[in-house]
């Protein structure tokens, strides 16, 4: 479809009125494309030659509305590093409707009334990253909200200092976080908890719309959603930075890209976020913030259903996160199953990378072509007796299983990425298009797309991270 062919649809506001405020973007000055998402919008039935033209940046820029846009922000609370922030909302977001059961939102569009004082802008440097990182997590197959095109301006925008002004479209099937519910619960505001909450099954559990205790089975899904979420960011080395309940998703997906990072030697204490002074987001702490976040949206739930029933399905989370856990982490190693003793063996592999300062993504790709020469893992280390060690009882561990080796490379090596998108990678593609070149963010796109081919003429960025830009901390503004 054209774009001027396309009828958007608000099914969100339909909701009471205190829900959303409805607001008009605030468009860059002299906006110009950085890139769009031509696989996301052939998913989307948008012709593609609409990308290059100027409407499809205005669209961005928030100075094109399609049919039916009708434009608004989404109020809700949040517990932000544990202490209960009472109103928050789409600071700098803004909704323009929804295509395909896809609801389309632009960042950094202007404020809003939950903008806090805020003036509601991203720049160039967090929306290059939460445009890369969004479908990098897509290409790993990791649930996430997705972007479909950037832009930048020549607008100045402060935060640390002053950089240029961006705008990125990012689309997803549910923008309704734990925050949302927390909102509605802690105002005792029952008539737009129960709509929210009914909306939210409609639109992410719509097989549960007819249930007796909908609210019930709805907080079942999203706690095993959840804790296989936690799985898959465990297994890939990834950290969010921000566990906010605010930042977590009823539909289970990856939200909200700030101070992100992929590991670079495997720390299970890593912290990305340099605001988080007590390590509460740690890299190894994830697992145990989304049930603590979860308890909290069983205590928003509570006027909807029993919460004696939410805790004890609450009670059920760790195991469905260690058996993900578990199972991911199996087919990295190339194990057909998981068999006793393998719990074991991962928890010694992690134990050993983290005192051998070991790059976890470089490690697991090596492996995926380890037929028992032990050079190429060796040299990843800083001793070799513990690997040694390790490397005696994996291969134990491959006699019992049942396909070939050759057969195994091939899984791992669909299984282990040959790159991720460390932030030391995105910082170059950032110093770049800071001064107007943006061939490095398209290349990265290329990774993000797919992360498991073999990228030669990007070999570099496979290689274990320079020790100069190791376990570097960011800010929430990026």
């Amino acid at each position: 479809m054209k774009l001027n062919e396309i009828k958007l649809t608000n099914p969100y506001l339909n909701l009471p009125k205190l829900c959303y405020d409805r607001v008009k973007p605030s468009p860059l000055n002299n906006p110009f494309p950085i890139h769009a998402n031509i696989d996301f919008a052939k998913e989307l039935d948008i012709d593609i030659d609409e990308l290059e033209n100027t409407e499809f940046v205005k669209l961005i820029n928030g100075s094109y509305a399609m049919e039916g846009s009708d434009t608004f922000a989404t109020c809700y609370a949040g517990h932000q590093f544990g202490y209960f922030v009472e109103r928050l909302g789409d600071g700098r977001a803004i909704n323009i409707g929804t295509i395909n059961n896809q609801h389309l939102q632009l960042k950094g569009a202007g404020p809003t009334l939950y903008s806090r004082s805020g003036d509601g802008r991203a720049v160039l440097r967090s929306s290059i990253r939460e445009y890369l990182m969004s479908e990098a997590m897509y290409g790993l197959g990791i649930p996430t909200t997705r972007a479909l095109g950037i832009i930048g301006s020549r607008q100045d925008v402060y935060r640390e200092d002053w950089e240029k002004g961006s705008i990125v479209l990012r689309v997803s099937p549910s923008w309704i976080r734990f925050g949302t519910l927390e909102y509605f619960a802690h105002n005792k505001r029952p008539d737009e908890l129960k709509a929210v909450a009914d909306y939210a099954i409609d639109e992410s559990y719509p097989h549960l719309s007819n249930e007796t205790d909908k609210y019930q089975l709805m907080f079942g899904e999203v706690v095993e959603k959840t804790a296989k979420l936690m799985a898959a960011w465990q297994s890939v080395g990834f950290n969010h930075g921000v566990m906010n309940t605010d930042n977590m998703s009823i539909a289970g997906l990856t939200l909200d890209y700030g101070p992100y990072a992929f590991l670079d030697d495997y720390d299970s204490g890593y912290i990305c976020n340099h605001t988080d002074s007590h390590g509460r987001y740690s890299f190894g702490n994830q697992p145990e913030i989304g049930m603590w976040n979860l308890a909290a949206l069983a205590h928003a739930l509570a006027p909807l259903t029993d919460i004696n029933e939410m805790k004890k399905t609450l009670e059920g989370y760790n195991k469905i996160f260690k058996d993900e856990f578990n199972m991911l982490m199996g087919n990295k190693l190339g194990f057909d199953e998981i068999i006793d003793g393998d719990t074991e063996l991962i928890s010694h592999l992690l134990g050993v990378m983290q005192g051998l300062s070991v790059d976890y993504t470089l490690f697991f790709r090596t492996l995926s072509r380890y037929y028992g020469d032990r050079e190429d893992i060796l040299k990843l280390c800083l001793y070799h007796t513990p690997m040694n060690d390790w490397l005696d009882k994996y291969d134990v561990r491959l006699t019992k299983n049942q396909t070939t080796t050759d057969k195994r490379h091939i899984k791992m090596l669909m299984t282990n990425p040959k790159i991720v998108l460390k932030n030391y990678i995105l910082q170059e593609a950032i110093d770049a298009a800071k001064n107007g070149d943006f061939s490095i963010v398209e290349a990265l796109f290329e990774i993000a797309k797919n992360p498991f081919d073999e990228h030669t003429e990007l070999e570099r960025y496979s290689e274990a991270t320079p020790e100069i830009f190791k376990n570097k901390k960011l800010s929430c503004s990026s």
